[in-house]
């Protein structure tokens, strides 16, 4: 989306000639330019955290429930964040909603942390294939769970065929688990606790990669700082 952004708005030049078609075939060791107004624009694009609360969908509404991005508007932003200097707090403009997208998805009976972003590097760093990024949850069940099963749940499940990669999974206390995936399967986490007879009646995500949910609010939602990576 941003590559198409830039060649609509001719800064994209290929051998000294701007191209503004999308599609447009080149040779592979033509040189490519990039105009300084679309660095600018990418260093502009903003990353949200929001507290997703039960009852929105990560992504497009279906089944007449909302989407979470509804969430963000100023009404919603939390003003009370202890690491933010008011000084330096940015105004919301409506034009950090356009290209707004969730960088990976979390149920609608799933609560906590959300990754909206327009930066196509943020998405890619946390949902591409080639993403290791860390993922924890805290999950509430009910069951009993034996040594072995916790074995299998660290590592030794498959899911749709596949083998799922090592996890890092623990009791937090007496009826809560502390899930860390590196991979994020459709409904992963309760399809697992399913698998060894657990029922999940929470869920809740808590952190990605090194950027924490805190005391963020149920609803509301920040900026992601300048001092914060994934």
């Amino acid at each position: 989306r941003e590559a198409d952004e830039w060649i609509a708005n001719s800064w994209v030049m290929v051998d000294g000639e701007i191209i503004d078609t999308l599609g447009t075939r080149i040779n592979p060791d033509a040189e490519i330019i990039i105009s300084s107004y679309a660095h600018e624009v990418q260093s502009e694009s903003v990353t949200i955290i929001l507290h997703k609360p039960v009852g929105y969908v990560s992504g497009q509404a279906e089944d007449d429930y909302e989407p979470a991005i509804v969430l963000v508007h100023p009404d919603n932003e939390w003003l009370d964040d202890p690491n933010i200097n008011p000084q330096h707090r940015k105004e919301f403009q409506r034009r950090f909603l356009t290209g707004l997208a969730p960088a990976g998805r979390l149920d609608i009976d799933s609560t906590g942390m959300l990754v909206l972003t327009q930066d196509g590097r943020v998405a890619r760093h946390l949902i591409g294939e080639d993403s290791t990024v860390e993922k924890e949850y805290l999950v509430r069940v009910e069951g009993e769970l034996s040594d072995a099963d916790m074995q299998r749940l660290n590592f030794g499940l498959s899911l749709d065929g596949e083998k799922l990669k090592p996890a890092k999974v623990s009791w937090q206390n007496e009826d809560q688990l502390r899930f860390v995936l590196r991979e994020g399967k459709k409904r992963q986490i309760r399809r697992m606790c399913e698998m060894v007879g657990l029922h999940v009646v929470g869920l809740k995500r808590v952190r990605i990669g090194s950027v924490n949910l805190g005391k963020l609010p149920p609803g509301q939602w920040r900026y992601l700082r300048h001092d914060e990576r994934f």
